[in-house]
């Protein structure tokens, strides 16, 4: 995948349109400095883009694998053009991580907005409640960004508990 190329159009797109949106995955873990592999590109975006979004895509040759209220996935037949993930926030919850979400240098040199760590956290709170078999790959992740400087570990263990996750909250604070 072109990360740059695709990055840029989507951002255009979604900038064009007034959308707010965040790189999320392993390309904000890797401007945190925690480099990994990755083949698709992740988003977080407000709900209110959804359908513009995916028309858009369509419209360039994604196939649509998955949509929900809360999560869309898309791949273009074209390895350039890659796979594309997406989740989808409400107003609260949009107002909350854009105003904390920080600009940084992303691929190509292109500026991308990233959440805080505790917020990406949190989206990794939920997709290994979603999916049990994230949770090795998460919970790794999820100790790197609990032991970047400043990091509130409150905060994070909030949303495991929140997400009656308290315990998975106990390993890493006993291995961190």
């Amino acid at each position: 995948m072109e990360f740059g190329k695709v990055l840029g159009l989507v951002s255009g797109f979604l900038d064009e349109k007034g959308f707010r949106y965040a790189v999320i995955g392993a390309v904000a873990l890797a401007a945190y400095g925690l480099p990994r592999t990755t083949v698709d590109l992740d988003l977080v975006v407000e709900s209110s883009a959804q359908d513009d979004l995916i028309q858009f895509l369509e419209s360039l040759g994604y196939q649509t694998l998955h949509r929900s209220s809360g999560y869309s996935n898309h791949r273009h037949p074209d390895p350039a053009w890659g796979s594309i993930d997406f989740v989808y926030i409400g107003a609260e919850t949009s107002d909350e991580l854009f105003a904390a979400a920080r600009l940084s240098e992303g691929p190509r040199g292109l500026p991308m907005l990233i959440p805080k760590p505790e917020h990406l956290a949190a989206l990794k709170v939920v997709a290994m409640k979603n999916d049990p078999s994230r949770v090795l790959q998460d919970m790794a992740d999820i100790r790197f960004l609990i032991n970047l400087p400043g990091v509130d570990r409150r905060e994070i263990r909030s949303y495991f508990e929140r997400h009656g996750m308290k315990d998975r909250f106990d390993e890493l604070e006993k291995t961190s």
